[in-house]
């Protein structure tokens, strides 16, 4: 709505609402003289938009649309999730760099809208915390089986939002009224960015260890927004607009919406908000990789999030005899016999008949590499109630088997001939399998996940998308007692800590991170903070080479999938230089999407958008430019120009000097070369040209353009993508 139009008549927003619902009811009771149902307000927005949600007929929408101040209506949608050893993975140290610099994130307010939390979990244990800082307005909401009293100096704020859930379900019956959480997806998300130090954790003795969060020293408030029931984007524009009122000064949103414009996308309209406030925001890129294009939360003004690994992994030792043994990946969450048992290669094992005579026996299966081959083989073994089985495939797509309710491992093809062939050559083969082993160091690593979305980004394909990767594949973090984690046979087990995966899990770790980061520079805008963790991420592995893709055979990652690398917090403290954007900065890019001014106000709220400099050449940490027409000469070249800004954060002066890496089929230049900074605070501007033909032969070419100053200090690095992909829409 256009406040603008509000008539003074009325004390506030919301009973302007409130009026024009009930005339729009009156109004055509009168004029068709029939039963017209009251048109009723869920939620009065004061920050996400300016206006409200409502259960309308659709008599009552087109009536609406004619009402005094109304400018746009979406209609409600369902939201998808995108579903601890990793501090350790990025860094982290308690004696230097990001975390004592920041405090450990003390203070900071993280904010996550989620499924709710497990309060009692002692990830959320506030021993030692000072009070709750007094700009905090949020509270702790009581509800079934939630008392506010369960809220402390670690989780001050828990609250639910479930009127759209209703409005769209009228005779729904919700099971846990409350912040509870009954999914377990809000308690690890929650955790993994903020939870307190927890000794002794584990998932069923892999990844053992001292659990703590990214920022263990930070506050957390959960918004419960996503249901068992179902997620609709009316509750979730009412917990951001709650959560920005409160004070929170980070949001993690792991979730989001598939392509849509963003004056569409109510996530992309709440965001803005935030971002006005001064608030970061975190958001998953999506799990429906490892296709182009697929990736959501392609927002400009909110960090998008990729998944990756880690050099950690889960699984068990088989040992052969006196010949030694071999290493592969398991979950199995049971305790196994130590002792020596035959063994037996049995090829395809796909008679089951067969198998159930070898009931006393290891079984080995060679997974011929056809579509559901090896759900076949683990079916078979499960159902035959062999002593174990053991799987040699070449599937990265292990995670649906190796959290096994029957004891299995699953081997890499050398190490299951090593296997085969000690069955081969002994007259009476037998071995024993050692499960809940974590090995460490794996190489290489990280490597960008299979599942993970990739850009470019559908609503803003002009800018790079997504903009960073961190550990989201096998996180540890909190879960509540009463969900189970994992079957044993027929028997469902249950633990305070579970494995998950996806862009989800990576999504908290970055909230986390920034939050660490607005800790030790709280005068740095949102865009700052993107700029520094994009600009000191890491595009290398452990192993010296470029970031590996498992979505495309291990081949080199883009930065369509993984954006700038893999994220490097303790760099990201001291960044040198940043790419800084403002409000106005964002309106331009609005602009230069050729949006309506109503589509414009939409999303900011505001009738009075200048769009004097439309642009979508946003002050961004990155680059990306399209040579997809397909309607040219052969040879025919063009020249795609980018206008950048960036402000020194260093103490003292400083020289930076510019390189390129060559990139395939496109030149890249920029000018100037060099950039002297006086003094803190001090900004330069530059241009990089990129030209090359306007049909780009490969379908991505990507580099970097990197500045370094002449003191080896600092190291600013920023993906350049080339691509002759044509965004569908």
């Amino acid at each position: 709505m256009d406040h603008s139009a509000m008539p003074k008549a009325f004390a506030g927003r919301q009973s302007w609402y409130l009026a024009t619902l009930s005339s729009l009811s009156a109004n055509l009771r009168a004029n068709t003289n029939s039963t017209i149902p009251t048109a009723e307000l869920l939620y009065s927005y004061n920050h996400v938009i300016q206006g409200f949600s409502a259960s309308l007929t659709l008599a009552q929408l087109e009536a609406l649309k004619n009402s005094r101040g109304y400018v746009s209506s979406l209609r409600d949608k369902t939201v998808k999730l995108d579903t601890t050893y990793s501090f350790k993975f990025l860094g982290l140290s308690s004696d230097a760099g990001l975390w004592p610099a920041s405090g450990f994130g003390k203070d900071v307010i993280i904010g996550l809208i989620d499924t709710g939390v497990w309060p009692e979990s002692e990830s959320f244990n506030d021993d030692g915390m000072n009070d709750v800082p007094l700009r905090w307005k949020g509270n702790c909401e009581s509800g079934t089986q939630f008392n506010s009293s369960l809220c402390n100096k670690k989780l001050i704020g828990a609250r639910s939002f479930n009127k759209g859930l209703i409005a769209n379900n009228p005779s729904i019956t919700i099971s846990m009224n409350s912040p509870r959480d009954t999914a377990g997806h809000g308690t690890h998300t929650s955790s993994t960015a903020a939870g307190t130090y927890v000794g002794d954790a584990s998932y069923f003795g892999y990844a053992q260890g001292t659990a703590r969060g990214m920022a263990p020293g930070a506050r957390v408030a959960m918004y419960k927004a996503l249901w068992d029931e179902g997620s609709y984007t009316t509750d979730i524009i009412a917990a951001i607009d709650q959560a920005i009122n409160d004070g929170v000064d980070v949001l993690s949103l792991s979730f989001g919406l598939d392509e849509l414009e963003l004056y569409e996308d109510p996530i992309a309209i709440a965001t803005f908000a935030a971002i006005e406030k001064n608030i970061f925001v975190s958001t998953s890129a999506g799990n429906e990789g490892p296709d182009l294009q697929t990736l959501h939360n392609g927002t400009p003004w909110v960090l998008t999030v990729a998944a990756g690994t880690m050099d950690r992994s889960f699984g068990a030792s088989l040992s052969l005899g006196t010949d030694g043994y071999v290493r592969g990946a398991a979950l199995y969450p049971g305790n196994f016999s130590s002792i020596r048992y035959p063994i037996v290669f049995m090829d395809k094992c796909d008679e089951t008949k067969e198998l159930k005579k070898l009931v006393g026996m290891i079984i080995v299966c060679q997974d011929p590499g056809k579509e559901d081959s090896l759900n076949d083989q683990f079916s078979s073994i499960q159902v035959a109630g062999n002593v174990a089985g053991v799987f040699i495939t070449n599937s990265t797509l292990l995670d649906i088997f190796t959290q096994s309710p029957f004891p299995a491992i699953f081997l890499k093809q050398k190490d299951g001939d090593i296997v085969v062939d000690y069955i081969k050559t002994n007259k009476n083969p037998k071995a024993s399998i050692e499960f809940k082993t974590t090995f460490l160091g794996s190489k290489p690593s990280p490597t960008v996940t299979n599942y993970t979305s990739r850009g470019p980004s559908y609503s803003a394909p002009s800018v790079l998308k997504p903009d960073i990767m961190a550990p989201g594949d096998s996180i540890l973090a909190a879960w509540p007692l009463n969900i189970g984690v994992a079957r044993l046979n027929d028997d469902m087990l249950f633990s305070s800590f579970n494995l998950l995966s996806g862009t989800s899990m990576a999504c908290p770790h970055v909230a986390g991170i920034a939050a660490l980061l607005k800790g030790a520079h709280p005068d740095w805008s949102p865009t700052a903070i993107r700029s520094a963790l994009m600009t000191t991420s890491d595009p290398i592995d452990n192993a010296g080479n470029p970031i590996e893709d498992v979505g495309t055979n291990l081949q080199p990652a883009t930065p369509l999938a993984m954006g700038a690398g893999h994220i490097n917090p303790n760099k990201a403290l001291d960044p040198g230089i940043v790419y800084d954007a403002t409000v106005q900065d964002y309106i331009d890019f609005l602009c230069g999407l050729n949006f309506t001014p109503q589509q414009i106000k939409t999303i900011t709220g505001s009738s009075s958008n200048d769009c004097s400099n439309p642009s979508l050449d946003l002050n961004y940490p990155s680059f990306i430019a399209y040579f997809n027409d397909r309607n040219v000469k052969p040879d025919s070249n063009t020249v795609k120009e980018f206008q950048r800004t960036v402000t020194n954060v260093g103490e003292g002066s400083f020289i930076y000097k510019a390189s390129l890496t060559a990139m395939k089929g496109v030149k890249v230049s920029v000018e100037p070369d060099t950039l002297v900074f006086k003094e803190i605070n001090e900004k330069k501007s530059f241009k990089l040209s990129i030209e090359g033909p306007r049909q780009l032969d490969k379908t991505v070419s990507f580099g970097y353009l990197i500045w370094e100053d002449s003191q080896r200090k600092h190291v600013v690095r920023s993906p350049i993508v080339a691509t002759s992909y044509k965004i569908d829409k």
